[in-house]
């Protein structure tokens, strides 16, 4: 690391002496908040540029200075020059690191702004950079889902409510629900990117600046739609951080019902699904088990998820205005919800590309617990009889094979007949588990038709997401 070791505070003009240690350590936050370097280089070099069309540096020192600033990127970037226990945060280390290369010209660059606009616009561009990249992994689970969806479009599978067998669905169909769930999560990345595009830098400490600078030019040049219409809210907004969180928080939420489901399905009592070696962990103690841990993982770390929108929101609800060092608090929940993402969703990716699905067993379970009765009823009602007659006729069926476990299609035609002369061996043409599921051709619905219509539809969309997620906003 080139220059000395003097420490580079950037508030200490009125105090006569240094803080308490006990002050200091409290109050550092370069250890978490170094994230924010090369997003602070980019505003900085932004800024420079600023300040010299205002006339505030000659050409030669915008010169030096935007030298210097990627100087000391690089620097950064290869580990050369790091932190040290003096810097307060990442604001100091990197003033530190272009005094090393400037001397009093790299002072300069303070001038008409403030680490309250500073940190408000990193985060910014931090968290829009990133959900850049939580969309991409998404998009990625969403491919390996899609991908075992289509092939089991017309494996049956006993589909489910309050965990009770109910009526047969397609395998694949239950597969794509996650999809749209996931699909709903980068929906709301994008949107929420769309008013998260404001620029904060410009406003200083709250008030904006006195000197000719040009908040326009800032934020085109940082990949921002415009900047902020207001000065005190810019820099006490975290709003964008809050949102996110959310965002991240559902996200979870959708992993953990994935990875619920992918736990039961590779139980014993299922038996549905197998998971590769490679994505399932064992005992120490029992050699025999095969543990879908990296499912348990993820349902667990929706709680974190939800944890720090909590965090976050509590933090905020009673903050004056404008900047209020609580705000620290909003770094640690953000850095760590991109993190959590980044690791949970490439492990359920390879989790569910590689799993092997039973369909034979599947399609076994299809029609146990009397899943076809609602096709007796809608048979029925084809026959003109009204659906509250029609359901009170399947349930006295259901009634008459449950005592001895028969199936629906195991009574004969006498005893259907003796419980409503409307059931005419006609009937059975409905007792099929695969007959029901083509007989499902409404859109949405899990006949194989319509689930191969809802494959095409979500394919399109995940193109437009893998586009989306492969945009750079920060000038690299």
């Amino acid at each position: 690391m080139a220059g000395g070791t003097e420490s580079t505070r950037l508030w200490g003009g009125r105090f006569t002496g240094g803080p308490a240690e006990a002050l200091a350590r409290l109050s550092v936050s370069v250890q978490f908040d170094w994230r924010l370097a090369p997003y602070d280089l980019a505003a900085s070099r932004a800024h420079a540029r600023v300040l010299s069309r205002a006339g505030l540096l000659t050409a030669e020192e915008l010169g030096a200075m935007l030298a210097a600033l990627d100087d000391l990127e690089a620097a950064c970037a290869s580990g050369e020059f790091r932190p040290t226990v003096d810097d307060e945060d990442v604001h100091t280390a990197l003033e530190r690191g272009l005094l090393e290369r400037l001397g009093t010209t790299g002072g300069k660059l303070r001038a008409g702004r403030s680490r309250n606009d500073q940190v408000a616009t990193d985060l910014r561009l931090y968290l829009r950079d990133h959900a850049r990249g939580v969309a991409s992994r998404l998009v990625e689970l969403c491919d390996a889902l899609v991908e075992q969806a289509g092939q089991h479009i017309g494996t049956p599978a006993p589909g489910m409510t309050h965990l009770q067998h109910a009526q047969p669905v397609s395998f694949g169909h239950q597969l794509l629900a996650h999809v749209q769930a996931f699909a709903r999560d980068l929906d709301r990345l994008s949107d929420w990117d769309r008013r998260a595009a404001v620029c904060p830098l410009g406003s200083g400490a709250l008030s904006g600046s006195s000197l000719p600078l040009d908040p326009v030019a800032v934020a085109r040049e940082l990949g921002f739609t415009h900047p902020a219409p207001n000065s005190m809210d810019a820099v006490s907004d975290r709003d964008f951080a809050a949102e996110f969180l959310f965002v991240a928080a559902l996200a979870g939420v959708h992993l953990s019902r994935l990875g619920e489901e992918i736990v039961l399905w590779t139980s014993q009592e299922f038996g549905w699904v197998e998971l590769d070696d490679a994505f399932a962990t064992g005992s120490s103690i029992m050699p025999q088990k095969k543990n879908a841990d990296i499912a348990e993982l993820a349902r667990g770390k929706s709680g974190r998820l939800t944890g720090a929108l909590v965090n976050v929101l509590t933090m905020l609800k009673g903050l004056p205005l404008t900047y209020d060092r609580d705000m620290q608090e909003v770094q640690e929940p953000v850095f760590d919800a991109v993190e959590t993402l980044e690791l949970v969703l490439p492990a359920m990716t390879g989790m569910i590309a590689t799993m092997t699905v039973h369909a034979d067993r599947i399609e076994a379970a299809a029609p146990k617990g009397y899943t076809l009765a609602t096709e007796i009823a809608d048979w029925l009602v084809r026959g003109h009889v009204p659906f509250r007659e029609a359901h009170e006729i399947t349930g006295a069926l259901v009634a008459l094979c449950a005592p001895d476990g028969r199936d629906l299609a195991d009574l004969t035609d006498a005893e259907l007949a003796t419980v409503s002369a409307h059931l005419t061996p006609e009937v059975r043409s409905v007792l099929d588990v695969r007959g029901a599921l083509e007989a499902r051709t409404t859109p949405g619905s899990t006949g194989p038709r319509a689930v191969t219509d809802q494959l095409q539809n979500i394919a399109g969309r995940l193109d437009h997401w893998r586009e989306w997620g492969a945009q750079h906003v920060v000038p690299r």
